[in-house]
């Protein structure tokens, strides 16, 4: 069987979200590094073509090959965690609580920032010959992005602030129904489809990524973006993490779990009295 009925594939979120919770700090932290390091990397595959082929278009179609890579390697993204694990707490799972979230959530953080920035620094001295040269094309492109991404935001206060949090509800919206769509196929070809859909979407769209932009704006800033540290983390990765939270766990957790795990009482049709004929009746009458 290659597909499976979303009461079956809700109840499989709820179980990925339990295990998540109760995984060693161990191997949440290495899966959460690796899936981090390869999602900077696709990201900046993403930007290389844009850049060199002057088709953004081309690059946000192949973007997804990160998310795919990491995902059927059993990898972990805070987007993903931020809409699973709370399922088993909603769900009453035994020895679940908020402080096994928290937990959760903390490590994947640090495990995913981690592997953004070793990236970061590895493709920053790639592109510079070991900080000798300028990087070129795609350093300048990165810069600016993470100039426009901060700074632009920061010229509309808390309308840009607004923004990149809404930036990041869409984003988390599309990535988690790229992790769940993944749950409803048994097969590879049929787990990358249903990937790859609703990322290339939210790459093309401009939506914030939380851990895209842990590598995105540290090598901004590695390639001479002209905004700080401060800039990046209250200007786009803090606004972008909530959004991140807010958007994937309301928009896809909770609406499957309501609908498909706990579903209300199907409506009750009253059944139409049914009149035997009358015997009296003529036969041709």
């Amino acid at each position: 069987m290659s597909y499976l009925a979303p009461a079956e594939f809700a109840t499989k979120m709820v179980d990925a979200g339990e295990s998540k919770i109760f995984m060693s700090t161990r191997d949440t932290v290495i899966r959460a590094f690796m899936a981090g390091a390869i999602l900077a990397l696709a990201a900046i595959f993403a930007i290389t073509i844009a850049v060199k082929t002057g088709v953004f278009l081309l690059g946000a179609i192949l973007f997804p090959v990160g998310f795919c890579m990491l995902y059927l390697m059993g990898f972990d993204l805070l987007t993903g965690v931020f809409v699973l694990a709370p399922l088993a707490l909603l769900d009453k799972r035994p020895g679940v609580d908020v402080r096994g979230i928290l937990r959760n959530w903390g490590l994947v953080f640090l495990g995913n920032f981690g592997g953004a920035l070793t990236v970061a620094f590895m493709m920053a001295f790639i592109f510079t010959y070991g900080f000798n040269v300028d990087a070129g094309a795609v350093g300048a492109k990165a810069a600016s992005i993470g100039e426009a991404r901060t700074v632009g935001y920061a010229e509309h206060g808390l309308g840009g602030w607004l923004t990149i949090f809404i930036r990041g509800m869409l984003c988390n919206w599309m990535v988690s129904m790229g992790v769940v769509g993944a749950m409803i196929s048994t097969t590879v070809s049929g787990k990358v489809i249903a990937m790859w859909m609703p990322i290339f979407l939210f790459f093309f769209m401009g939506f914030e990524h939380s851990v895209v932009n842990m590598f995105l704006f540290p090598f901004g800033l590695i390639m001479g973006g002209e905004f700080s540290i401060s800039d990046y983390f209250l200007w786009n990765e803090i606004p972008t993490a909530l959004g991140n939270l807010v958007g994937g766990l309301a928009f896809t957790g909770l609406t499957l779990y309501t609908t498909h795990v706990k579903t209300a009482p199907k409506r009750k049709v009253a059944s139409a009295a049914v009149e035997a004929p009358s015997k009296s009746a003529p036969a041709n009458a």
